[in-house]
């Protein structure tokens, strides 16, 4: 069994690495991809015809081109398609939205989320006041702030760790992991207890586990790429959610990308660039990914967070006036304000005083809108950091609402506090902002950098560099420039400037920027026809390609240059997210060949009847007929050259076969397949939400699922001709490129 099992290991990866090389046959190699264009622009040195244009729209505006695409934009014209897009607002996309339906996380606000989706710290104390957690468990929990309950502790950091296990949706009789098994029984029977208890509160109340939050806001901005009709927005979604990123696995974040989702990128993608940059200074995700929540003037009082949060929002505690608020407040809380105050804390546990937090002021000008050649000084970062202190968040990990304090619809939104802010004279790039202004202040900021010639020129190149070529012109990046600069930072008519121009429609650019992972496999999808439910099986293979979505830990986001994506490694993941698309192995996605090759598809046997006949209809859909004959022999020979072994190979992971046996002997391209580092691999941190999840949830058994090929009625059967003929199009520069 063992032996059968290598022998087919060792199919695979011989087959793979076949698929490298050939990629790297086809021109995708580093070097291909990010200098290549030279070689391009000598073969589409003509004028590109109108079927091509049309391509060319849907590949660079849209996420693609789906069967029949190209043949309506071409029937419509490529500038007035380009004009509805610009015009998305116009376009009924009811169809694409009602796929979103089930997916509950989008309808409720960040307050809501943080209770229907608590933390598990945030859970138990809720438990615990509302006396369902058992009296023995309760006290085994409090004996965990005792120096001399280690044993304890140890225990119940596995019962919490793994009390989501019994939630609705999740397998009762999970396997405790290794280190819990070494536990006594008694702890072992706490523990059990423990996760009884947590399951039936979940269940009493309606709670979810909180590792939904990000899986479902990942699942509807791939559901919306493939199938939306305001194709151009969902591009700048991904363009600027990567422009003003923020990194879900950093605390609260997770509950507060949903809002930053819907309520700030998605209203601003082609709107005026200020009204957008107020949005994201606004944020509560921004706020505490950069910590300006954090941020207050030097000689600002300890504790006045929460005093003026209830003298200037009143509303969060009801009406009545102070005495109504302070009746509504917990009653240990009561006591506490009348208490003496307790002895200070020895020196080593003092609390280090806060400050001011320059994180935000100096990605606000580096990477939002100046650029780091923009012309600012540190003295800037300084001053815009004491123009922005003060700007915080409500309760924002949800403590607050949860344990009654205050509305819990107001937890994670933002507010201005003046007990917080930095209320001096300050002077920002040349310009005085006066003393007493409050929150003008960080607005008068935003003013100042949304109208900065350095930011008009920044915005204009990295939209340029999105659209037309990683190494944008001058020329081209000085007319955007000017057509933000004239219409006040219109991102509408900066982008016109930038669809209009030559550069745009120059042959050379066409099919030569190399696609992202994400872009791939939506691409990918949306060019076979297919369907997908947006689960995580399919983004756990775009975490494997190196894009998990909200998972880069960089303030920079994920970059959007050839350099960056074009290695063997990636290469490798790439094809092998190719062969499990095609052979339907990722759960909740599915194509259907046959449609697309017509009578010369593959039978099970895997035979094509006529190799060359299917290449042409599979590349006519998926490619538009843009196959070079020097990419049709390479496929054609490859293909001839091919083992029956390999032909016939049987997937252990879904098309990912691993590389790293070394009694196996592979070729150069497949040795090399794990050494590069890839972007969104993060040391230590998970790849896709899906891999944050308890050990047997439901979103980590589709993770593995989608790359075991487990659930899936072809997970084991052989790959056809036909398959290997489409995932090999699908591998060659002529797709891997838009």
């Amino acid at each position: 069994m063992k032996k059968s099992m290598n022998v087919r290991l060792g199919h695979a990866r011989r087959a793979v690495a076949l698929l490298v090389a050939l990629s790297l046959v086809f021109g995708l190699s580093p070097l291909a991809g990010a200098r290549g264009r030279g070689a391009a622009a000598e073969s589409k040195a003509r004028k590109l015809t109108e079927e091509q244009r049309a391509a060319h729209v849907l590949n660079r505006l849209a996420f693609g081109a789906r069967p029949g695409d190209v043949e309506r934009v071409r029937k419509m014209g490529v500038e007035k398609y380009i004009e509805q897009q610009l015009r998305p607002e116009l376009i009924d996309d009811a169809a694409s939205e009602a796929r979103l339906t089930n997916l509950e996380v989008l309808k409720l606000s960040s307050g809501e989320l943080l209770a229907k989706y608590p933390q598990p710290n945030s859970l138990l104390r809720r438990m615990q006041r509302e006396g369902k957690l058992p009296s023995d468990l309760a006290e085994l929990r409090d004996n965990r702030k005792t120096p001399d309950a280690a044993a304890n502790n140890a225990a119940a950091k596995q019962a919490e760790a793994s009390a989501a296990m019994n939630a609705p949706g999740v397998t009762a009789n999970a396997r405790p992991n290794a280190t819990a098994d070494a536990n006594p029984p008694a702890v072992d029977l706490n523990r059990a207890e423990y996760r009884r208890a947590v399951a039936e509160f979940y269940r009493e109340n309606g709670l979810q586990l909180p590792q939904r939050v990000v899986a479902e806001l990942q699942a509807s901005r791939i559901l919306r790429a493939v199938y939306s009709e305001r194709q151009l927005q969902e591009s700048l979604v991904d363009f600027w959610t990567n422009h003003f990123n923020v990194f879900a696995a950093k605390g609260a974040d997770r509950w507060l990308l949903v809002s930053y989702d819907r309520d700030v990128i998605r209203p601003h993608t082609l709107g005026k660039f200020r009204d957008l940059l107020v949005a994201t200074a606004q944020s509560p995700a921004m706020l505490f990914y950069l910590d300006n929540f954090q941020s207050v003037a030097p000689n600002a009082r300890q504790g006045g967070v929460r005093r003026g949060l209830m003298r200037q929002q009143r509303p969060l505690f009801g009406a009545g006036g102070p005495a109504a608020r302070r009746d509504q407040m917990p009653r240990r809380q009561q006591q506490a304000q009348t208490l003496p105050q307790r002895a200070p804390a020895p020196p080593q546990q003092a609390r280090p005083r806060r400050g001011i937090n320059e994180n935000y002021a100096r990605e606000l000008m580096e990477l939002h809108t100046l650029g780091v050649e923009g012309g600012y000084t540190q003295r800037d970062v300084q001053e815009v950091a004491r123009c922005f202190t003060g700007w915080t968040i409500i309760d924002p990990r949800g403590y607050g609402g949860v344990s009654g304090l205050m509305k819990a619809e107001n937890s994670g939104t933002f507010y201005f506090n003046p007990r917080q802010h930095d209320d001096g004279e300050k002077n920002v790039l040349g310009h005085k902002i006066p003393a007493g202004g409050g929150i003008s202040d960080g607005l008068a900021v935003l003013d100042i950098l949304s109208k900065h010639p350095s930011t008009a020129k920044f915005v204009a190149t990295k939209l340029a560099r999105k659209f037309v070529m990683d190494e944008p012109t001058p020329e081209l990046v000085g007319r955007a420039a000017a057509a933000f600069t004239k219409s006040d930072g219109d991102i509408r008519e900066t982008l016109r400037a930038i669809f209009s121009s030559p550069e745009f429609n120059a042959p050379a650019n066409y099919r030569a920027k190399i696609k992202t992972p994400f872009e791939l496999a939506v691409s990918a999808v949306r060019a076979l026809g297919g369907d997908t439910t947006g689960a995580p099986a399919l983004h756990q293979w775009i975490a494997k390609m190196g894009e998990p979505l909200y998972q880069y830990q960089a303030p920079t986001g994920y970059p959007d240059t050839a350099e960056h994506w074009v290695n063997t490694g990636a290469l490798l993941e790439r094809i092998n997210f190719a062969l499990a698309l095609v052979s339907n192995r990722i759960p909740g996605t599915r194509v259907q060949l046959a449609r697309l090759a017509g009578n010369t598809a593959a039978g099970a046997g895997g035979v094509a009847a006529d190799k060359s006949r299917v290449i042409d209809e599979l590349a006519a859909v998926i490619l538009q007929g843009d196959l070079s004959p020097k990419s049709k022999q390479s496929l054609l020979k490859q293909l001839g050259e091919t083992t029956p072994e390999a032909t016939n190979m049987t997937q252990s992971s879904g098309g990912a076969a691993s590389m790293t046996d070394s009694n196996e002997t592979t070729s150069p391209a497949a040795a090399k397949a794990n050494a590069p580092t890839r972007p969104g691999v993060m040391m230590g941190r998970p790849q896709s939400i899906a891999d944050d999840s308890p050990a047997d949830s439901p979103l980590r058994r589709g993770g593995r699922r989608a790359l075991m090929g487990a659930n899936n009625n072809n997970g084991n059967a052989p790959v056809t001709e036909t398959a290997r003929i489409a995932a090999l199009i699908l591998g060659s520069p002529e797709f891997q490129r838009q």
